[in-house]
């Protein structure tokens, strides 16, 4: 068994950089706790396309926050900070050593930052928000929250329900920019621990070809009749943002032919592990970036670091 000088190891990375296999193999060679910290991988519903630890994979070593949480909450960083602090305070009673593993940065911002603690928002505000947004779309609601918190406005897409809707929600509810209340970190998940701290790190081409094979599995192992089950979902919830969901329901609804599905999905995917890479660069610079073109590599490289 290896033992290794640290109270928690991090492994970050973009979809598909294989961080679920190498937080696996760190904790079978130490005893540890994998835990997850991928903002889609808690929803119980979404297993395929959210690509969670396969059975096999969890009778293997422990798991803990995955797919605990259903498609129709409203999950957040918040709730996640919670969790993951039940979690780690588990892995230390039983002496184990927690391995968080996923792709979402403001998991790891909880975790090794601490996030502002932004009072709860009404129903009502809620039920307000929700209305507006039926009346003026996203876009009109962006603008309205621009000409109001124009900070918070700026660093948010005007096609992104979820995010406007919640600067919108905290604005009203508060009467404070999200952005301001950002700007107030609270207390680390992990403060005042030793962590090892990993970023994989893809060759661009590998990491395209490998969303695209993974993608392609997903449809093998049964993503379409997945996305069924959530074709009702409410859009603004978090869960519907998980990728390949909107494409593969206009496959179904014959909006969109096989093949222009695939590449779709599959586009996205990367912009999105693109928008990932740029965060770890910007966030995560001093972290240690382990090349990851080999699976070989990767444990052995991070046993240089844990050892």
């Amino acid at each position: 068994m290896l033992t290794v000088p640290y109270d928690a190891v991090l492994i970050a990375g973009p979809t598909a950089s294989g961080k679920s296999a190498a937080a696996l193999a760190v904790a079978k060679a130490t005893g540890g706790i994998v835990i997850n910290a991928d903002s889609m991988q808690v929803y119980r519903e979404i297993r395929i396309l959210s690509a969670r630890p396969s059975d096999v994979d969890l009778a293997e070593a422990p798991h803990r926050l995955y797919g605990h949480v259903g498609a129709e909450e409203r999950y957040s960083v918040g709730r996640y900070q919670i969790d993951a602090m039940a979690a780690l305070a588990e892995a230390r009673a039983q002496n184990r050593l927690p391995i968080f593993v996923g792709g979402t940065g403001l998991y790891f911002a909880a975790l090794t930052e601490g996030l502002a603690e932004i009072p709860p928002v009404s129903a009502d505000i809620r039920e307000q928000a929700r209305d507006l947004l039926q009346q003026l779309g996203v876009a009109g609601l962006h603008a309205d929250l621009a000409m109001r918190d124009p900070v918070t406005a700026s660093g948010l897409r005007p096609t992104d329900p979820q995010r406007v809707l919640r600067a919108w929600e905290v604005l009203e509810a508060t009467g404070r920019p999200l952005s301001s209340w950002q700007r107030e970190a609270g207390t680390p998940v992990l403060a005042g621990l030793k962590l090892a701290r990993f970023v994989l790190d893809l060759e661009r081409f590998d990491l395209r070809e490998r969303i695209k094979a993974r993608f392609l599995q997903m449809l093998e192992t049964g993503a379409l009749e997945e996305a069924l089950v959530l074709k009702t979902l409410d859009p603004t919830l978090p869960a519907a943002k998980i990728l390949g969901l909107r494409e593969l329901l206009a496959l179904q609804s014959g909006a969109l032919p096989h093949e222009d599905a695939i590449t779709l999905a599959v586009t996205a995917t990367r912009q999105f592990a693109k928008r990932q890479v740029t965060w770890f660069r910007h966030r995560m610079a001093d972290w240690n970036w382990v090349a990851a073109n080999a699976a070989s590599n990767i444990m052995s490289n991070m046993r240089q670091i844990l050892s």
